[in-house]
């Protein structure tokens, strides 16, 4: 049965002399295959895994997409280690070598160029998660609290209506200072990093803690200034956690967000 070309990534190729172990599956050795100063991390695979028909199904099949998607994430981390990397999607592959040679060939430049600016830098990425029963409870206490001394001096009609229609104002309230810490922290963080882009949120509510995702950011940091990125994201929860906003950092990851396309698709 003839294979197919699986890329992980392109990485430099004095920087990884060698990759071990196996691509997705535990059958087919890693193995690099070079043009000029480029290495592509690669491995063979079955073409019908990922071509046709039942591919499409499969690759909606999560107990199929997991395992691999995990093992393609190990591999480029396993290039990263050594060099910086230009990862590429999961499910890249080509017809053959010469196939994958070319498109080196027809990319290099781009390739290397990218390979250069994120020498030394990582992707972190940041969500923005808010509780907002809990900040709509927080922001409804203060408002109360602030205007205290004047709903008590009014009859028990005329207060209610001013607490509901303090009540009605929070929803209002709570997006305008949500606006306002999401453009304050985007600024605040970007000045540690290269490079920042939204990412686009999957679903809201589905963190299982009763939380909308609210925002979800990447960064390419450099490793100089990883520290100092994880500070800034530190005091911002500790000022914010209590009104139920809370900023979730992971990482470090290959520069997925960052990676230029490079057009990688299976030949005929």
């Amino acid at each position: 049965m003839p294979k197919a070309i699986y890329l992980f990534c392109f990485a430099r190729s004095s920087l990884l002399p060698t990759i071990e172990g196996t691509g997705l599956d535990d059958q087919n050795p890693l193995f690099l295959q070079r043009f000029l100063d480029i290495a592509a991390v690669a491995s063979t695979v079955c073409p019908g895994e990922f071509c046709g028909p039942s591919a499409e199904t499969r690759m909606q099949d999560l107990s199929w997409v997991g395992p691999r998607a995990c093992r393609h994430e190990e591999v480029v981390e396993q290039a990263m280690r050594h060099s910086p990397v230009l990862p590429a999607r999961f499910g890249t592959i080509f017809s053959s070598l010469e196939s994958l040679e070319k498109r080196l060939r027809e990319h290099h430049g781009a390739i290397s160029d990218f390979l250069d600016q994120v020498v030394d830098k990582e992707e972190w990425a940041v969500k923005g998660l808010l509780d907002r029963a809990k900040a709509k409870e927080e922001l409804l206490s203060f408002f109360l609290a602030r205007e205290a001394r004047r709903l008590a001096s009014l009859s028990p009609g005329m207060r209610y209506f001013q607490e509901q229609r303090i009540l009605a104002g929070v929803e209002k309230e709570l997006n305008g200072w949500l606006k306002e810490v999401c453009k304050e922290m985007a600024n605040d963080l970007d000045h540690c990093a290269q490079n920042f882009c939204e990412r686009r949120v999957l679903s809201r509510g589905a963190t299982g803690e009763n939380r909308d995702i609210l925002w979800n950011w990447a960064f390419l940091v450099p490793r100089s200034m990883v520290g100092e990125f994880r500070a800034r994201i530190d005091r911002a929860n500790a000022e914010h956690a209590r009104r139920g906003l809370v900023f979730e950092l992971s990482g470090p990851w290959p520069p997925y967000s960052f990676s230029p396309s490079l057009e990688t698709e299976l030949e005929a």
